[in-house]
């Protein structure tokens, strides 16, 4: 036995952080663990036993191969130097040995995330060992377990040795989500970059109650005409009262209805009756996410509380590896928490510990999949639907998909096996009423020849304003935006080339400037982050062609409440070097052009519309979705964890998150503490393939070395461009067969 009291983390002197023994890790990682688990199992319908035991197995042994004598030196040391021998490897071997394979699956994934058992199993055994060291550590295996005892405690005989758990993939990753989030949790506890836990109490009913009391407060506003004020009022009541029964539900309420609080009313009803612990509200895209936490603070927040710790907002990825970043990672822990479908359905099918760590808090959930249409790409929805299935049977989780576009995805046999029903939380009666209303309040048309950028702004600015234009992708609303200001006209730019913090502030420039009667020469110009959820009311919109749910939606940003004449919303394409078509719209655009051409918005309602639009999307593209579902399905099943994680990237792209501020840029390198949330809405995310362009490699570089969070260094106007303002004139310079030396 070592003389000295071992060690799991070495001291940081030059942060005045000691060093943190092996006992006080232990014993950390071991109290958050089984606390996760604890509230977890509570809505699990299988074995709770098995499941507590093997997180709990995982937890006291996880660091066992620290204990290694030369290990021990290093860690002492200090240092950047790694362990001498992988220190995984002891856990892993002691627990295969008793056959606790689940706990040995989970202590061998704890840093590396969890493995591919097919690859595992070709090498000849379940867990990749190094066999350089492994006669070395079978040989010391004795001398670990004798110095955990020695230090820790006496290891008791495991009672789940032989058991077949019999877990679906999504189970194991909320047991190993239990586990590293304690290592995860407590470590960064230790370096001062989290505190401890501290839950807030639900209080479902006292939110209801406060809900209902700013609903009624917004009937007396004096924004829409009586009839729609009549139709939220009916749509409220029938989502609050509706049976919590049913685990499933849909609501295809269109824009202007009240939506948002209509289905939280629910939400809160079935967290009531089904003493659920969360709610989850999950958005398409980010720059929505600020609205829906402002109004559901608003609205849900009590008399004394916190809002950030009621309502948690949780924009794109923040899940990071590093040490010195896990301290900004955003855990799902407030009662209610709104966050992107990116996250959440990325998390479901992560293996990355990082990212796992949250996922525990998801059973017993009420989650809310607002803009359902818009969630994820079709090719997904095989398996998430059963992710959702298993959320629902086996989690006691509550589902409601939402949109004023949305498909009825749940009754395509080839995304639901077999098709279902999913009730509605609003009547038939009331579907019909408020169908006709949309078709009185906006009109979709398509413009069949292509624009160049000049001829398309002499079309914008022919229409009455004020107007809202959106293009297929950032630089393209960049380049739009900035040739209408170079023709002197009155434009705004709106996209993720902006900070969340700066988007948010043109959002309220933007609902000022809509509510000034005589103002209305003027032109949004975004990407599809404005799409859906927006509170904004334009005069006329502009989509390029993408798709027809996309298209419905920007019918959700004019005349939103009634008040005026059929608005009109054009579906254009245009044809610019530097404003290049996305070619995975191909199939929608042109399933589009064909509704169109067989007067579907002339005789549909949106349901009808986008619902048939995904038919075609999926008989169009059936070969390359059906061979994505195949391959989820393949690797899920033979339990390819690092595969399924990389098919199930919702956005198939590799982004950094960038840091704008030079407030916070200064504070990392410093590795001062950084609010998470702050960090996040003083950044932008960019695709790591262009920040290594050569428009891109001279205003991007890494912090302290960390590939994983990059400063912006070009010029940033966060009023309009947002860094496009520097990679603007790069383009342009680059187009005309210039190069900048």
């Amino acid at each position: 036995m070592n003389s000295e009291e071992p060690l799991a983390h070495s001291a940081k002197p030059e942060q005045g952080i000691p060093p943190q023994t092996y006992v006080k890790h232990i014993s950390g990682v071991m109290k958050r663990a089984t606390e996760n688990v604890s509230g977890m199992i509570r809505y699990f319908s299988g074995d709770t036993r098995v499941l507590q035991e093997a997180v709990k197995r995982a937890a006291l042994l996880h660091d066992l191969g620290k204990l290694d004598k030369a290990n021990q030196t290093v860690l002492k040391k200090g240092g950047k130097k790694h362990l001498s021998l992988n220190h995984v490897d002891a856990g892993t071997t002691c627990l295969s040995r008793g056959k606790e394979y689940e706990a040995a699956f989970f202590v061998y994934g704890h840093h590396i995330g969890l493995c591919s058992v097919p690859q595992e199993a070709g090498r000849g055994t379940l867990f990749l060992r190094d066999e350089k060291i492994c006669n070395e550590i079978d040989q010391k295996l004795e001398n670990y377990l004798a110095d955990h005892e020695a230090w820790y405690g006496k290891i008791d005989k495991s009672s789940n040795e032989t058991v077949k758990s019999g877990w679906t993939g999504l189970t194991r990753r909320l047991a190993f989500s239990c586990l590293v989030d304690g290592d995860y949790g407590d470590t960064a506890v230790h370096y001062g970059g989290e505190t401890e836990k501290q839950s807030v109490t639900q209080q479902w009913k006292e939110r209801l109650e406060k809900l209902t009391d700013y609903v009624q407060d917004l009937q007396n506003k004096p924004d829409a005409s009586k009839a729609r004020k009549k139709q939220r009022h009916k749509t409220y009541e029938s989502c609050r009262d509706a049976d919590t029964q049913p685990i499933l539900y849909s609501c295809d309420s269109p824009v202007g209805t009240g939506k948002t609080t209509a289905v939280m009313a629910h939400l809160l009803r079935a967290a009531i009756d089904k003493e659920l612990r969360h709610i989850f509200v999950v958005l398409p895209y980010t720059n929505i996410i600020k609205q829906s936490v402002d109004t559901y603070r608003n609205a849900l927040v009590l008399p004394g509380e916190n809002p950030e710790k009621v309502v948690a907002e949780h924009h794109h990825q923040a899940d990071f590896s590093s040490y010195d970043l896990r301290q900004h990672a955003s855990l799902w822990t407030a009662p209610i928490i709104v966050t992107t479908a990116v996250q959440f359905f990325e998390t479901l099918g992560a293996n990355h510990p990082a990212q796992l760590r949250k996922l525990h808090e998801l059973p017993g959930s009420a989650i809310f999949l607002d803009e359902a249409h818009a969630a994820i790409p079709t090719w997904l929805w095989p398996w998430a639907w059963r992710w959702i299935k298993d959320l629902t049977a086996t989690w006691r989780c509550h589902f409601v998909f939402a949109s004023g576009s949305l498909p009825q995805f749940w009754q395509n046999g080839n995304i639901a096996s077999p098709a279902e029903n999913v009730p509605n939380l609003l009547s038939t009666k009331q579907r019909t009423q408020v169908n006709k209303q949309e078709k009185e309040r906006v009109a979709y048309s398509t413009i069949e020849k292509e624009f160049d950028v000049t001829g398309l702004i002499k079309f914008i600015q022919s229409k009455k304003g004020p107007r809202l234009v959106i293009l297929n992708t950032v630089q393209s609303a960049a380049v739009l935006a900035w040739r209408m200001w170079k023709s002197k006209n009155q434009v705004m730019h709106l996209s993720t080339a902006l900070t969340p913090n700066n988007r948010n502030a043109l959002v309220e420039d933007i609902k000022m400037r809509l509510q000034k009667k005589d103002d209305t020469d003027w032109t949004l110009v975004a990407t599809s982050c404005v799409e859906a959820g927006m509170d904004f009311s334009f005069a006329t919109a502009f989509r390029e062609s993408c798709s027809a749910a996309s298209l419905i939606q920007i019918g959700g940003r004019v005349n939103r409440h009634g008040n005026n004449i059929r608005a009109e919303v054009f579906d254009f394409r245009v044809n610019n070097p530097l404003m290049k078509n996305n070619p995975q719209l191909v199939t929608s655009r042109n399933v589009l052009k064909t509704l169109f051409e067989e007067l579907y918005f002339e005789t549909k309602n949106p349901t009808e519309i986008v619902s048939e639009a995904m038919r075609r999307e999926l008989m169009s593209d059936f070969g390359d979705f059906e061979k994505k579902s195949l391959e989820i399905t393949k690797h899920e099943q033979t339990n390819d964890y690092p595969e399924v994680a990389k098919l199930c990237k919702v956005i198939d792209t590799d982004t950094r998150l960038v840091v704008i501020v030079p407030e916070i840029i200064e504070a990392l390198k410093g590795y001062k503490k950084v609010d998470p949330v702050e960090l996040i809405r003083n950044s932008v995310q960019i695709r790591f393939f262009k920040i290594n362009t050569r428009q891109f490699s001279s205003f991007c570089s890494p912090i302290n070395a960390h590939e994983e969070i990059y400063e912006w260094r070009g010029d940033y106007d966060g009023k309009f461009l947002g860094y496009m303002q520097a990679i603007l004139p790069v383009l342009e310079m680059d187009a005309d067969g210039f190069a900048m030396v």
